[in-house]
């Protein structure tokens, strides 16, 4: 792993531990609503009428930005991490079934994704969530069912160049079944550009859950999210930028830690050879 690889993974572990501890220990309510203990829109780095220190300075409502910073970035890592890893698993399922059964198990699979990925996601992701009640396990779902298709076709490719291999006619000779054959044998090997996919996939559902929230569709306040927090930032970006700024900061350093350790994962896997994870006879 390179440097700036471990720098990104460095990075993310930061942030996951302090998006769990800081926020729970912090004495105010990050949640609330109203001119908190007289601290609206303090600056960065300045004091409250109590005389709490702000890093980050304080919202329109008082409340301080780095903690909720942290606990928006708890709700976007999950929301990603779940919703990407959902969107995998579904599509190396459908991908490592269209790969292996030729006919009308593939046409029908392919025609699938072709149709949906004819699509910009954004415009499925808005059709979704518009349509069910906004909330944290409505954007996982929405991620999940808009986001399976490039990893099936990933998955796709990588069996029906495996299915020939020496070690799977040599499982088929010695009495294995299909099914074991696919799950045992060919699939464990077919997973490396899933990871890949999975890990960029992350940094890409949290772009796209921040989106929603900026829109309205996603988390919905007083729960944080960077995106409603950088929506209900916006019209202060002259007299107060950081209400606005941090979490817009927090957002692309985090999407680009994601980018560049889906990119080193890419390229040590690319290094292996064919991208598996290693044959399994």
């Amino acid at each position: 792993m390179t440097g700036p690889a471990r720098g990104a993974l460095a990075a993310l572990l930061v942030l996951a531990i302090l998006a769990i501890v800081v926020p729970s220990l912090h004495p105010a309510d990050p949640l609330a609503i109203g001119d908190v203990a007289g601290a609206r829109l303090v600056a960065p780095m300045a004091r409250d009428a109590a005389g709490g220190l702000h890093a980050l300075g304080t919202d329109r409502f008082g409340r301080d930005i780095v903690v909720r910073m942290l606990l928006a970035a708890r709700i976007s890592l999950a929301v990603g991490i779940v919703g990407s890893l959902l969107a995998t698993l579904v599509g190396i399922v459908v991908g490592a079934a269209s790969g292996w059964w030729h006919g009308l198990v593939d046409r029908a699979a392919m025609a699938l994704c072709d149709t949906l990925l004819a699509v910009p996601r954004l415009i499925l992701l808005l059709l979704c969530a518009t349509l069910w009640r906004p909330g944290m396990t409505t954007v996982v779902v929405v991620l999940a069912l808009t986001g399976w298709m490039s990893v099936a076709r990933l998955v796709r490719g990588e069996v029906r160049g495996l299915r020939t291999r020496a070690f799977v006619e040599g499982a088929r000779a010695a009495g294995a079944s299909e099914w074991r054959v696919l799950w045992r044998h060919v699939l464990p090997n077919a997973l490396g550009p899933a990871i890949v996919a999975l890990t960029l996939g992350v940094g890409n559902a949290i772009l796209l859950e921040s989106g929603l929230a900026f829109l309205g569709l996603g988390i919905q306040p007083p729960t944080p999210s960077w995106g409603n927090m950088i929506a209900g930032g916006r019209d202060l970006i002259v007299t107060a930028p950081w209400v606005a700024l941090a979490p817009g900061v927090a957002l692309i350093a985090t999407v680009l830690a994601c980018t560049v350790l889906g990119d080193a994962l890419r390229d040590s896997l690319a290094g292996d050879g064919a991208g598996h994870l290693g044959e399994r006879t």
